[in-house]
C-alpha cells in the first residue's frame, strides 16, 4: 500500500525558511508526480505545485512562484518543498499527494484528484 509522510513543518518568524518532505513508500511503479496542497483555516484547499519524477518538470502556482522550489530525490522516493521568504499569509496544513499516471499542471493542482495523501504538517508564520 503506498504512504506518504509529510514532515518539516513549524514555527517561524516572517521571512524565515522551511523545507517539508514528503517520503513515499510501497510502491510498485516507478514514475509519478507529487503535488503539495496546503490549507489554512476558513478556507479552500490550494494546490502550490508539483512535480513529475520522470522528468523533473515542475508546476507554480502564481502566488509562491519565486519563493517555493520543489525538488525530487528520486532514489529516496521523496520530494521536498523549499519556502523562502514566508509569510503570514502561508500559515496552512501543507499536503502532500501522489498522482499515478503522472499529473502536474494547472489542472492538476486546481483539483487534486491524487490517488494517495499524505497526513498533512503544519506550517505557522509568525509576524
Amino acid at each position: 500500500e503506498v504512504q506518504l509522510v509529510n514532515s518539516g513543518g513549524g514555527l517561524v518568524q516572517a521571512g524565515g525558511s522551511l523545507r517539508l518532505s514528503c517520503a513515499a513508500s510501497g510502491l510498485t511503479f516507478e514514475h509519478y508526480s507529487i503535488g503539495w496542497f496546503r490549507q489554512a483555516p476558513g478556507k479552500e484547499r490550494e494546490g502550490v505545485s508539483c512535480i513529475a519524477t520522470a522528468d523533473g518538470s515542475t508546476y507554480y502556482t502564481g502566488s509562491v512562484k519565486g519563493r517555493f522550489t520543489i525538488s525530487s530525490d528520486n532514489a529516496k522516493n521523496t520530494v521536498y518543498l523549499q519556502i523562502d521568504s514566508l509569510k503570514p499569509e502561508d500559515t496552512a496544513v501543507y499536503y502532500c499527494a501522489l498522482s499515478y499516471p503522472t499529473c502536474c499542471s494547472s489542472w492538476c493542482l486546481q483539483t487534486g484528484t491524487n490517488d494517495y495523501w499524505g497526513q498533512g504538517t503544519q506550517v505557522t508564520v509568525s509576524s
